[in-house]
């Protein structure tokens, strides 16, 4: 099974809420132009303030084109989630493949350095917490379980570690711990907070290995 089998998903495809699905490259390049400005927007206002005017006003477009794509602020916020998470699962799987990590936990931990990588240069990317308020699909809500079964798999095949629902239910504890952890990190440093940064590998580690065994950090 290759990384890309694991966490795989183009991070430039479309995201599934988008009303009319582009087939000209020029459609897909506006599209994409959309969501860059709702990022930037995300970043300016936060996701609670943004409204499709501003979408627009910053990508320089009508706000029927935003429309075309998008019926309304919540939709525009779901694609830009989705992109985010197709990207990081994209960041994961390179740097996996880059880094041939030797145990379980330089596994994982490639996972919370993909995450922080992004939050610090991927504009936008605090909305991988839009689900946390509202409008959340049915894809969304299972984004953590499918990022644990995939890693669960990796864990299982790579290094050893007994699979099953136990494994993949630690593994979406561990990720739902770190997740609060580092947006509690960048909540007011776009850098992040290197203390909860450092904290969110400590808890996920010694969460881990309480049932999998040391591993070094």
């Amino acid at each position: 099974m290759s990384l890309s089998d694991l966490f795989g998903g183009d991070p430039f495809v479309p995201a599934q809420q988008a009303r009319i699905e582009p087939i000209q490259q020029r459609s897909t390049a506006r599209l994409s132009g959309l969501l860059d400005a709702a990022a930037i927007v995300v970043d300016e206002v936060g996701f609670d303030r943004i409204t499709t005017a501003m979408v627009a006003e910053r990508a320089g477009a009508s706000i029927g084109t935003v429309y075309r794509y998008y019926p309304d602020r919540v939709a525009v916020l779901q694609a830009l989630r989705e992109r985010a998470v197709l990207r990081f699962r994209s960041r994961v799987a390179e740097q996996l493949t880059t880094s041939a990590p030797q145990g379980w936990w330089q596994a994982v931990d490639v996972a919370i350095t993909a995450f922080v990588d992004l939050y610090r240069s991927e504009p936008g990317f605090r909305i991988m917490h839009f689900d946390d308020r509202q409008g959340a699909s049915v894809v969304e809500d299972s984004d953590t379980g499918y990022f644990a079964r995939r890693v669960a798999g990796m864990l299982v095949e790579e290094f050893g570690l007994e699979g099953g629902a136990e494994l993949i239910f630690r593994l979406e504890v561990a990720v739902e711990m770190g997740d609060s952890i580092l947006s509690r990190a960048f909540r007011s440093d776009p850098q992040g907070d290197p203390r909860f940064i450092t904290e969110c590998r400590v808890v996920t580690h010694d969460y881990l290995a309480g049932y999998y065994g040391p591993s070094v950090r």
